[in-house]
């Protein structure tokens, strides 16, 4: 497993997203104040870049812009349908003002054992659309 830098941490505005392309993975890294988020960049529902959604800071959530469904920062989890299967979860960090993103095998792996345990152990859903003034949270 290897950590690979992507960018700067100034390069991201706290409350923004942006795609990045490592190992011919699609990722979208999100920063939340000095904190940086990495998820599978394609919506598990409808094949779309989650990179062009919404980032909701009070929930760690970025949001696909297509149906709407809500995907957990931190467990890659959808916690809105129509999505019902997580998206793959990479370990984030800032070294050195360099945002790093760290990419195995065994990470994809247990990301696919989530997304495949997922049918068991649904999360809560909530049909409740997210409202602008969430997303106007993140905006500093």
């Amino acid at each position: 497993m290897s950590s690979i830098a992507v960018c700067a941490l100034l390069d991201i505005e706290s409350g923004k997203v942006r795609k990045f392309v490592v190992n011919e993975r699609s990722i979208a890294v999100v920063r939340i104040d000095d904190k940086v988020y990495a998820i599978g960049d394609t919506c598990s529902h409808a094949d779309v870049s989650l990179s062009d959604g919404e980032v909701f800071c009070d929930t760690k959530e970025l949001e696909c812009i297509k149906h709407g469904s809500a995907f957990s920062l931190e467990t890659g989890k959808p916690n809105t349908l129509p999505a019902t299967k997580a998206v793959p979860v990479y370990e984030a960090s800032v070294l050195d003002g360099q945002v790093m993103i760290k990419i195995g095998d065994n990470q994809l792996q247990l990301s696919k054992f989530a997304t495949f345990t997922f049918p068991w152990a649904p999360p809560k859903f909530s049909t409740a659309s997210h409202s602008p003034s969430r997303a106007a949270k993140c905006t500093q």
